[in-house]
């Protein structure tokens, strides 16, 4: 199944509050968002199907294989923007929120041509 914009928002999510708290639970992602329960609900029956993530009989949320490769795809270009978007003189809370939109359309030969003009810096 492939994963629209949301499904790799809540991906992300899961992945930065995992390394953040270790466990994570819906209303965590809910919260962290600023999601309805019901919309994340919703989402983690849809990633749960599409074997992005499992959730164990306690309620807490895991990234597949499959969920954390998308995932840790979706924050690297999350990061790299906002950095890159901090080096052309963009305020850091512009630049992530801006990163977050970005991060899902940009292509990767795009995004490689970015890291490297950073890595020249």
């Amino acid at each position: 199944m492939p994963l629209q914009e949301s499904g790799e928002m809540y991906l992300e999510a899961i992945l930065i509050l995992s390394d953040r708290m270790g466990s994570v639970r819906s209303l965590d992602v809910a919260e962290y968002r600023n999601y309805s329960k019901p919309s994340v609900s919703r989402a983690v029956k849809l990633l749960r199907d599409g074997g992005y993530i499992t959730v164990d009989e306690d309620g807490y949320l895991h990234l597949t294989d499959v969920g954390r490769d998308v995932a840790e795809k979706i924050y690297d270009r999350h990061r790299v923007l906002t950095q890159f978007l901090v080096s052309i003189g963009v305020d850091k809370e512009t630049a992530s929120s801006d990163a977050c939109r970005m991060e899902h359309v940009i292509s990767d030969t795009t995004l490689e041509a970015i890291k490297t003009y950073l890595d020249k810096k």
